[in-house]
């Protein structure tokens, strides 16, 4: 147990926050702010399982969740061809990394990947499947926004007497719509290019994302 939890002291603990966080945090809190709103409007408040199956839980999930992996899936594909010099999370541009050598040159390695011992259309898809799983995550959280985001429309304006209804696809072509989502992406794309640049410059000791203590600002990578 004790070594399971030291090669997964990582994975465990940011699943623990993040279970946190949603459950014990927004969940319990997202509840209350709901009830309060229903209560000012004199509409009937909601249970903690009819929360947690409703359009306003959903929408404020999804609409986080989608711009975390839209960020991820960007950050993948563009450091496949772009770089920053000096950036631990960059590849060098002056040198070929490991991250870039021919899988298929080691279709015959015992302890390589099923994939990669496969080959053909496998191994196609296996080489970009990192991309690929983030770009579905995004596009998933992406259409649940919508849901969710189309479902609390619909019923703001049941609230305030107007017949004007949406379907989702509708709602997705709305001006409320994108600005929930293009205020997260803004942040992420923010969050992730301040990472990029600042591990120029700057250390933290001991950690993966941080190039050693005395390495040369120009120098790249880890």
């Amino acid at each position: 147990m004790k070594r399971l939890l030291r090669n997964n002291g990582l994975s465990l603990v940011l699943l623990g926050l993040f279970f946190f966080t949603l459950l014990v945090g927004q969940f319990f809190v997202g509840h209350q702010h709901y009830n309060n709103e229903q209560l000012e409007h004199g509409q009937p408040i909601a249970n903690y399982y009819e929360y947690l199956i409703g359009d306003h839980f959903l929408e404020a999930t999804m609409e986080n969740w989608e711009s975390e992996f839209f960020q991820m899936f960007f950050f993948i594909v563009l450091t496949v061809f772009l770089y920053q010099k000096g950036s631990a999370e960059s590849k060098d541009p002056d040198r070929k990394e490991e991250v870039d050598r021919d899988p298929r040159k080691s279709r015959n390695k015992k302890d390589a990947p099923w994939p990669v011992r496969k080959g053909g259309w496998v191994l196609t898809l296996y080489e970009h499947s990192l991309s690929l799983a983030f770009l579905l995550l995004f596009l998933g959280s992406f259409l649940l926004h919508a849901v969710g985001g189309a479902g609390e429309y619909n019923s703001d304006q049941r609230e305030h007497g107007r017949p004007e209804r949406v379907t989702t696809f509708e709602y997705m072509g709305t001006s409320q719509f994108w600005f929930e989502s293009l205020q997260n992406w803004q942040s992420e794309f923010l969050a992730v290019g301040s990472m990029v640049v600042l591990t120029v410059f700057l250390r933290e000791r001991g950690s993966k994302e941080s190039k050693p203590v005395d390495m040369p600002h120009h120098e790249t990578g880890g």
